[in-house]
């Protein structure tokens, strides 16, 4: 783990805190880039009415556009829940540089398919407030359930 890891998972985490007041999946991400956060995102399906509007992808977009360029091979994406495949897939033509994410997703992540969906250069870290990352997202559905 890198020192700003959890600096930077918590800035996710602030992101998830936002869907989960939006009432959408409770899923953030941040991007950042030579230590300075250039993109964000959380999910926005519901408010969209756009199955694509994941956190990932909302935050990909903002950073390429703050780069002026469509690749993100020196930036790392902190993102609250394991990519799903289209995310994954996103991540993959943007070529980012890493990801960094907390809670895995056992059911709809992107670890599910091999061969690995990502850009062979990519590195993948996770594990990083996992248990915080996971409950914002099982308490979620658990709140909806009752």
């Amino acid at each position: 783990m890198k020192s700003d890891d959890e600096k930077y998972m918590r800035e996710a985490l602030m992101e998830a805190g936002q869907a989960d007041m939006d009432d959408e999946v409770p899923v953030g991400a941040i991007i950042v880039c030579n230590g300075r956060i250039i993109g964000r995102g959380h999910n926005m399906t519901e408010r969209l009415n756009d199955a694509t509007a994941h956190a990932e992808m909302i935050a990909v977009t903002s950073a390429t556009e703050t780069l002026g360029g469509k690749y993100l091979e020196n930036c790392t994406i902190y993102v609250t829940v394991e990519p799903c495949p289209m995310c994954a897939a996103a991540l993959y033509w943007a070529r980012i540089g890493e990801i960094v994410y907390g809670a895995d997703d056992p059911k709809r992540g992107y670890t599910m398919y091999s061969p690995s969906l990502l850009h062979p250069k990519t590195v993948v870290r996770k594990g990083i407030l996992a248990d915080e990352c996971g409950r914002l997202v099982s308490d979620f559905f658990r709140n909806k359930r009752k």
